[in-house]
């Protein structure tokens, strides 16, 4: 189980950090339904060849400072 939870607006927050970070990354390799984060962790867990833990701290470092561009 994922130790974040998404809403729509954290998501796209996130998926634009992801982008700046990751730039071989589509807009449609990243995307999400409400609710569904563990797919969203095991489907960069793939892309990004990286452990589920990398991609939580990842995604929960982007959830730290929403207004911010650092990642």
């Amino acid at each position: 189980m994922a130790s974040f939870t998404l809403t729509t607006e954290t998501a796209q927050r996130v998926k634009t950090k992801v982008l700046r970070k990751y730039r071989d990354l589509a807009k449609e390799n990243l995307a999400f339904v409400p609710g569904h984060e563990d797919e969203l962790v095991n489907q960069l867990t793939q892309l990004l060849k990286r452990d589920a833990r990398y991609v939580e701290f990842t995604i929960n470092k982007a959830l730290a400072d929403p207004a911010g561009n650092r990642l």
